[in-house]
């Protein structure tokens, strides 16, 4: 006598394939260690602005060196922002920033293109005085600051409480729980991304440090410009 076949349990679903860039986690922690390389250097950049007259050489050099994290930093956020609105399940789960920093984030990233542009400029045209080509770029330069100062207040003021937990977990090489979820076999799987893209994050931040640090080296003689002369 026949029997009909069992209903067969359904294939156990296989996890994707790791990455190897830390998935969302891993990019928020180079965000993150990012930005406390910038915090760094931003506070040492703005007490050379104090004494602008004799540290004018450092504040061009530290200006051109912060170019390589700051690019490294833009380019987190936006890919963070590209994955969460293309619909990836990892940036989605832990959902965007508040509305208030929503609104501010193009703002910021704006005003930092301006600032570090105009600060370009000046470096590369000097002063220039008598054709008026520096004034226009130097009140930009100004302006900007100023306006990005106070955004950047805001931004700082809401990410720098999490920055000590984040480093520290990144230090010891641990991962940080998910919105308080304990289910060993996601938290196990995102413990490998996290722990495997450590490499890359390092390298990414030493590459970008290096890159702006040669764009410094590269540019530190256009400060002459700017000495005076007789």
């Amino acid at each position: 006598m026949s029997y009909p076949d069992a209903p067969q349990a359904p294939p156990a679903r296989r996890p994707g394939p790791v990455t190897r860039s830390g998935g969302a986690e891993g990019n928020e922690r180079l965000t993150a260690i990012t930005g406390a390389v910038l915090l760094v250097l931003l506070a040492v950049e703005g007490y050379t602005i104090l004494r602008i007259g004799r540290l004018l050489t450092l504040h061009v050099f530290l200006g051109m060196l912060l170019l390589g994290p700051v690019t490294l930093k833009a380019g987190s956020v936006l890919y963070r922002f590209a994955r969460y609105y293309a619909g990836s399940e990892p940036y989605r789960r832990k959902g965007p920033p508040a509305p208030l920093l929503r609104v501010i984030g193009p703002i910021n990233m704006l005003l930092t293109a301006c600032v570090f542009g105009t600060g370009v400029m000046l470096a590369v045209t000097g002063p220039n005085y008598y054709s008026g080509g520096a004034t226009g770029w130097l009140q930009l330069h100004r302006l900007s600051f100023i306006a990005w100062l106070f955004f950047m207040a805001i931004h700082v003021l809401a990410y720098v409480w999490r920055l000590p937990t984040i480093l520290a977990a990144e230090a010891r090489g641990v991962s940080l729980p998910e919105g308080g979820q304990t289910v060993a076999g996601r938290n196990a799987r995102r413990a490998v991304e996290v722990l495997g893209g450590r490499g890359t994050r390092l390298a990414l931040l030493v590459a970008s440090i290096l890159a702006g640090l040669v764009i410094a080296l590269l540019t530190v003689h256009l400060t002459g410009k700017w000495e005076p002369t007789g």
